[in-house]
């Protein structure tokens, strides 16, 4: 009997752990889609909702913008993005960490230059704060053609 009881604990144990990842996976792509949705907006209480004060932003050209910078470039449209499309995304959760990766095409009219498309391949950090997820890193690297 005893073991009986045990054996169902544990059942329900993984259940829930295995539920609560896959939560963690859907808020987690909520989330993101908050995030490509407020870099087209540019709406700084949107995107300032979304990171953390310690985030690093790093773009496919090499620079690194901090928390303020990045906000900066997309409310004064410095960095203005028409279009964005995610696509191939994954997203694995370890602990109160998610890594999301995802292809990212965009269509562009960045103050003082022309229009212009940007296909690049993105990393992404999470870090779930109480109960919602904010982003501490992100890195872009230049991808050979749209996935």
């Amino acid at each position: 009997m005893i073991k009986k009881i045990i054996f169902a604990m544990s059942f329900i144990m993984a259940i829930t752990i295995s539920a609560q990842k896959m939560n963690d996976k859907d808020a987690v792509a909520e989330t993101a889609e908050k995030l490509r949705l407020a870099m087209i907006s540019g709406e700084k209480s949107d995107l300032e909702s979304l990171i953390l004060p310690e985030l690093t932003y790093g773009h496919s050209g090499g620079h690194i913008d901090d928390a303020k910078e990045f906000v900066e470039k997309l409310v004064t449209k410095k960095s203005d993005f028409l279009t964005i499309d995610i696509t191939n995304q994954t997203v694995n959760i370890v602990g109160n960490t998610a890594i999301v990766r995802h292809h990212f095409y965009a269509t562009t009219a960045d103050a003082g230059k022309a229009p212009g498309d940007v296909t690049l391949d993105i990393l992404l950090v999470w870090v779930k704060v109480k109960n919602d997820w904010k982003l501490l890193a992100r890195q872009a690297v230049k991808s050979e053609k749209k996935k």
